[in-house]
């Protein structure tokens, strides 16, 4: 199949739809119809407000139980109708009557069944409880999900553009084809769907100050569901169990028994929660599918998301080993073979414990919960890990330790420190940028997260260039470019190739820590495992997909719904039962308004509110000033002005100039029109004045625009979309001016930055033309000249400066279209070995410095373009 420049293979005879009663039906019939209700009955719920006025309180809202109450009972004074709910005991009954999405929470218990000796220690005897909800349900409600029924794939495929093979979704790689090849050698599964499971798990605290209120939660998806669908959570993740958390004394909690049996639990637990998957990974059953159609499906065990303690703890290996290859853990980056089950259990037939534990870094005596699955092997499913291996793991722990370790080694204790506070006042230096986390006193704090670490891989370059040596710039830009690259929604081949470049350049260039004697090769300094997890993504990418899609930045942020708002609302004693039934009823909420709105129940005003509108965002001046859209749009992106113009400036076009004290404003505007109507125009061809026009209409001036565009690479909608505020006042939040750049389009047709201008806004406004009343959106701009041909050497990013100004003292300005803008550029001054004075504000650096690096590394969208 042929789409556009895309070739898509589809493996044969795989996904095709049947009865109910798994009878393949013939090509091209239609869907069996939805036993729906009838379009009035909004059961549980007595109509429409009702189910809003419940959805807003308990999910959206997450009121308070005493402030439902109070609520209802206003309502019930204040008006002569009663409330949709009598009080907060009804509302909730109303909820846990809804009947889809309804999964049941069960649970079982596990013991230790070992020797108790004379003296058992408490663990030995405790039991320990485990919440689940059947996998197999929950796998069912995800894939008759009718919200995401255009973004799922029922057979495994092969795409290819012009350059070769295209890797995106998971059903688009080399491991679920390889499955589904060892399915269809038994003739009975022709036809079927293949469903891998996807897994996640990691433990995590909800309260420091409570005293480590821990949580275990085990997550489950599918692979069948597109990247996007999965990131943008909906139904495409769901919690599916609690695990246990065994706990001893200080005294016992370091001993070899006990360590053996929390791996043991472990590894137990998920082995009875995943038990319901097990007849249906050899024999099909018939499942009803969002798109309407019954197909016979046949379950597999797919990826595993979790960090590296949490893969050690999966593959039963020792700290500091590979989880999916064989190379010893004194030289990571040596010689190996794949692990797998086959393996281990010869090793564990012919070695000891302890040459195990020590050649091959094997646990003796307890094989993972995949080995009693078929067709599973955890060494080959454990999923990459942006967020701990990349983003925590090399970049924060590793690259900026180890040159903060250099700075300490090579200087006195007193240079070192003057050397980071540069570091950090040009950090602290960046001008603002949507959702760009700022550190206004740089980067010297103890408590670090995710987005921290994310917030500081955008602008570290700048900071560090000029006084650190070269080659440790150098390490810096290729892991930046890995990263960057590994993160992209669509990898393709020229991306696989630049993935191998970068990662052999970051080798070859990270010597330089061994060279000044920070890291000791013989004490392994590089033998890193989550450093050496970069070599494997390569393939890992080809057999999954791209990373993006299994990262664990999705399960820890299903934590803040699934775990951690849960337990604020409990009443913090036992909370765990109370964390289930919210769960169950968010769930449930959710799962009705899939069902209400594919019904077309929802449709009006009253469910118009509560959507993302395209191109708009709130009116306030706030640093929330960017953020994700919703739904499916049929553009690649577009700039739109501001609701509202600034109601105290001039609306004719002269006063504004002096207002403004823009002189030129006037002429640029008549130009910006004569080249309006001329399209093909040479802009630079001096224009006769007698044909230049004089625009005397209104003029309404704009204090921001709201770029959105297709970046799926970032924390973008379902569709891919995503939003940003580009400003141009005259005061930002009480302050000085904010005038940002942007990218304007010179030349579509030539690929990454040399297609592009960089431009700083100094005014958004719109015209109206008399001839055709239509209004024109535009902007005042002032332009950045590109330095040089090529990229920095060093940084790998392109450098911009302002040209020297007229004889006039004017700078190079020009009147554009807003069409003509792209999205906002992030610009960081070029400070070389110079440092900042003391009292430097971020506000001052656009006018402040001559020199520029365009920051491509602001976000995976303009890393993808300004390259």
């Amino acid at each position: 199949m042929i789409f556009g420049e895309i070739l898509i293979i589809y493996k044969n005879d795989l996904g095709r739809p049947c009865d109910r009663h798994g009878k393949y039906l013939p090509p091209g019939a239609s869907p069996t119809p939805f036993e729906d209700p009838p379009n009035n009955d909004w059961y549980p719920y007595e109509k429409r407000t009702s189910f809003e006025l419940a959805d807003l309180l308990f999910r959206r809202e997450q009121m308070p139980a005493t402030n439902i109450n109070d609520l209802l009972q206003i309502w019930a004074a204040d008006t002569e109708k009663d409330p949709p709910f009598a009080n907060k005991n009804d509302l909730y009954e109303t909820i846990d009557a809804t009947l889809v999405g309804d999964i049941p929470w069960q649970s079982f218990s596990l013991t230790y069944d070992g020797e108790l000796g004379d003296k058992p220690e408490p663990w030995m005897t405790k039991k320990f409880e485990v919440h689940y909800r059947d996998p197999r349900l929950l796998l069912h409600h995800q894939l008759g999900s009718r919200d995401f029924s255009n973004e799922i794939d029922y057979a495994p495929k092969k795409v290819f553009d012009e350059k070769g093979r295209v890797y995106r979704n998971f059903m688009e790689g080399q491991w679920i084809w390889r499955q589904a090849d060892k399915l269809a050698q038994n003739t009975n599964m022709h036809g079927f769907v293949p469903v891998p499971a996807i897994f996640g798990s990691d433990k995590t605290t909800v309260s420091v100050t409570t005293g480590q209120n821990e949580f275990y939660p085990f997550y489950l998806s599918q692979g069948n569901i597109h990247n996007n669908v999965r990131r943008a959570h909906r139904d495409g993740i769901s919690l599916c169990a609690f695990l246990s958390i065994p706990k001893t004394d200080r005294e016992h909690e370091d001993t070899a028994a006990f360590r053996r049996f929390r791996r043991q639990l472990f590894h137990a637990s998920i082995h009875e929660i995943l038990k319901p998957l097990l007849p249906g990974m050899t024999v099909p059953e018939v499942v009803h599918f969002g798109d309407g159609h019954y197909r016979r499906v046949v379950y597999c065990l797919g990826p595993y998301i979790a960090d590296y303690p949490e893969q050690v703890l999966l593959s039963c290996i020792v700290q500091n080993w590979c989880p999916r290859c064989t190379a010893h853990r004194a030289d990571l980056d040596g010689e190996g073979g794949r692990r797998s089950h086959i393996l281990t259990e010869a090793l564990m037939n012919a070695l000891s414990s302890r040459v195990l534990w020590d050649e091959y870094g094997i646990v003796d005596g307890i094989m993972p919960f995949t080995h009693y699955f078929p067709r599973s092997d955890i060494h080959e499913l454990i999923a990459p890990d942006l967020l701990h291996q990349i983003i925590k793991g090399t970049f924060k722990d590793h690259l900026v330790t180890w040159l903060e370790e250099y700075l300490d080694l090579v200087y006195t204790k007193a240079e070192a420190k003057k050397i980071k506070a540069k570091i950090d006042r040009r950090i602290a230096a960046v001008p603002t940028f949507p959702g760009l986390r700022r550190f206004p006193e740089g980067r010297g704090y103890k408590q670090w997260t995710g987005d921290d670490s994310k917030a500081l891989m955008k602008v570290i370059l700048p900071a560090i260039a000029g006084l650190v040596p070269t080659q440790m710039v150098h390490a810096f830009s290729a892991f930046l470019e890995f990263c960057y690259l590994v993160r992209r929604d669509v990898i393709d081949q020229e991306t696989l190739t630049a993935i191998d470049v970068q990662l052999a350049r970051f080798h070859q260039e990270w010597i330089i820590f061994r060279d000044v004697g920070v890291r000791d090769e013989d004490t392994l300094g590089f033998s890193v495992p989550r450093q050496h997890s970069m070599s494997h993504y390569h393939s890992v990418i080809k057999d999954f997909g791209a990373p993006n899609g299994l990262c664990s930045s999705i399960t820890e942020s299903k934590h803040i719904k699934a775990v951690k708002e849960p337990w604020r609302r409990s009443r913090r004693f036992k909370a765990l039962g109370q964390m289930l039934v919210i769960n169950s009823r968010m769930d449930k909420l959710a799962a009705s308004r899939v069902d209400f709105k594919s019904r077309g129940m929802l449709s009006g005003t009253l469910s118009e509110t509560l959507e993302v509108v395209l191109g708009q965002l709130p009116e306030k001046d706030d640093d929330n000033d960017c953020g994700d859209v919703d739904g499916w749009y049929d553009i690649d992106g577009e700039v739109l002005l501001a609701r509202s113009p600034i109601r105290s400036l001039p609306k004719d076009l002269e006063m504004l100039a002096k207002r403004l004290r823009i002189p030129a404003l006037p002429f640029l505007v008549n130009k910006f029109i004569f080249l309006h109507d001329r399209p093909g125009t040479d802009h630079n061809a001096p224009i006769p004045p007698n044909l230049l026009p004089k625009y005397s209409g209104r003029v309404d001036v704009y204090p921001s625009a709201v770029a959105t565009f297709y970046a799926p690479s970032d924390k973008s909608g379902i569709g891919g979309m995503y939003r940003e505020r580009i400003r141009s006042t005259a005061s930002w939040q009480g302050g000085p001016p904010r005038r940002d750049c942007v990218f304007t389009v010179c030349d579509p047709d030539v690929p990454g930055f040399q297609g592009l201008l960089v431009a700083r806004v100094l005014l958004f406004f719109s015209i109206k033309r008399r001839k055709d009343l239509k209004r024109l959106p535009c902007a005042l701009v002032t332009w950045f000249s590109t330095l040089g041909q090529e990229p920095c050497p060093d940084t790998g990013m392109w450098r911009v400066y302002l040209p020297d100004e007229d004889r006039n003292g004017n700078r190079m300005m020009d009147v554009i279209h807003l069409d003509t803008i792209l999205r906002g550029a992030h610009l960081i001054g070029i400070a070389g070995e110079e440092h900042l004075p003391r009292g430097f504000q971020h506000t001052d650096s656009l006018d402040a410095f001559q020199a520029f690096y365009v920051n491509k590394y602001i976000d995976h969208h303009a890393h993808e373009i300004a390259s």
